[in-house]
């Protein structure tokens, strides 16, 4: 018997005016895996993302997060989610600790300077940094307080937001390690993410989006690289053929 999803969308239609964003997706997200959500700009991920948050409504269909109705019950479906924007946004004059602590208080959690570090730690931050001001920290670094606070957290499941964009390779690897972390310890994880490799490196399924459609899912562990490459730029191209 399979395992209810912790993140799903269900027949989920998004529209903004009368344009519609997200057309009858539906896709599943179990603890312990990684979905990887690929698509051009505006192909519809981070609008899928936001209907997890609750910050725009379904008009049809449901946006699942735990089993509760993000549409619903927002504030109950974030609860249980952390979320990594694709810029982190900490206090440049806090250190790595203190942004920790200062954002696990915003959510009811007192942690002390050692459980910080442990936790900074065991997202990958090195020691030497924990204790220096976030403003001298490269974006790499940022995602890391950002994990850093999702694992104190205790959050079931994960959404990511372009998380590699801007990354050199070595940082780019470092954090699909900690992601892979994340789903060893349990977390239903789903990236929105243009990085092919990426998206090879650390998921379990992948979807392609277009034009607010879910036009391919495919097994991770069936597909090189130059295959998912071949498969993503011909629904591009198929994408720009439509449009023209």
């Amino acid at each position: 018997m399979n395992a209810a999803p912790l993140l799903e969308a269900r027949g989920l239609v998004i529209r903004r005016g009368t344009r519609v964003t997200l057309d009858t997706l539906d896709l599943r997200v179990c603890a312990g895996s990684v979905y990887a959500l690929l698509g051009g700009n505006g192909a519809g991920k981070t609008t899928t993302l936001n209907a997890l948050l609750g910050f725009v409504p379904a008009a049809a269909g449901q946006a699942l997060v735990d089993g509760i109705d993000a549409t619903l019950d927002p504030q109950a479906a974030r609860a249980r989610l952390a979320y990594l924007p694709e810029n982190v946004a900490l206090y440049s004059y806090l250190t790595g600790i203190e942004n920790l602590q200062y954002f696990c208080a915003l959510s009811g959690l007192r942690i002390t300077s050692g459980e910080a570090g442990a936790l900074l730690e065991s997202a990958g931050l090195a020691f030497e940094a924990h204790a220096r001001r976030v403003g001298g920290y490269s974006k790499g670094m940022r995602q890391k307080v950002g994990l850093a606070i999702a694992k104190a957290r205790r959050a079931r499941a994960m959404l990511l937001d372009e998380p590699t964009s801007g990354l050199d390779p070595a940082a780019a690897n470092e954090f699909a390690r900690s992601v892979l972390a994340a789903r060893d310890a349990g977390m239903a994880i789903l990236m929105a993410t243009h990085d092919l490799f990426n998206a090879l490196q650390v998921a379990d399924r992948i979807g392609i989006l277009r034009e607010g459609r879910l036009v391919a899912e495919l097994d991770a562990r069936d597909v090189a690289h130059e295959e998912l490459e071949r498969i993503y730029l011909r629904h591009a191209s198929d994408a720009e053929e439509t449009a023209s």
